[in-house]
């Protein structure tokens, strides 16, 4: 095997240093990737959105049903203060799915996504997408991998890795 086809896993810092102001415009200009990844269609409305003092990573609207959209994300493991942020956005936006976003989900996390999934209205939603990023000596690769979601939702066929 060539050596430019052997892919590496590396950590989402070795592409965006910085969450805010590398990793969030990035998902803004690709949304079209983890709108797939999700089998979703997603138009995006606001980058840093303003909730009271705090300010939500990314709005959208869901162009199936006109809902709105939340996604938190973060460049490392799941954390208390991103659980906290979501569920403040998603109150305060009113909005009907909450798409968090992060390196890799601590199963206190995943579990605290897949309760609001249970005990929640079927029209709210819950999504927790491990960002998962890859490179050979030619190219970088991102893969959006689903690990928390409602149970209802169909998910798209397989996972994708896209070059970016």
């Amino acid at each position: 095997m060539s050596p430019s086809l052997v892919f590496q896993n590396v950590p989402p810092r070795a592409f965006w240093l910085h969450e805010a102001r590398d990793f969030t415009p990035w998902l803004a200009e690709n949304l079209p990737l983890l709108a797939e990844s999700l089998n979703m269609e997603l138009v995006f409305e606001a980058r840093e959105k303003s909730v009271g003092a705090f300010r939500a990573d990314l709005v959208c609207r869901n162009r199936q049903d006109n809902s709105r959209v939340v996604i938190e994300n973060q460049l490392t493991k799941s954390d208390h203060l991103h659980l906290g942020q979501v569920l403040t956005y998603a109150a305060g936006l009113q909005a009907a799915t909450v798409i968090w976003v992060a390196e890799e989900f601590r199963n206190e996390h995943r579990a605290t996504l897949d309760w609001q999934n249970e005990i929640t209205e079927e029209r709210f939603r819950f999504f927790g997408v491990e960002l998962h990023t890859w490179q050979d000596q030619a190219s970088r690769y991102v893969e959006f991998a689903i690990i928390a979601r409602p149970e209802s939702w169909t998910q798209s066929e397989g996972t994708r890795r896209y070059l970016i």
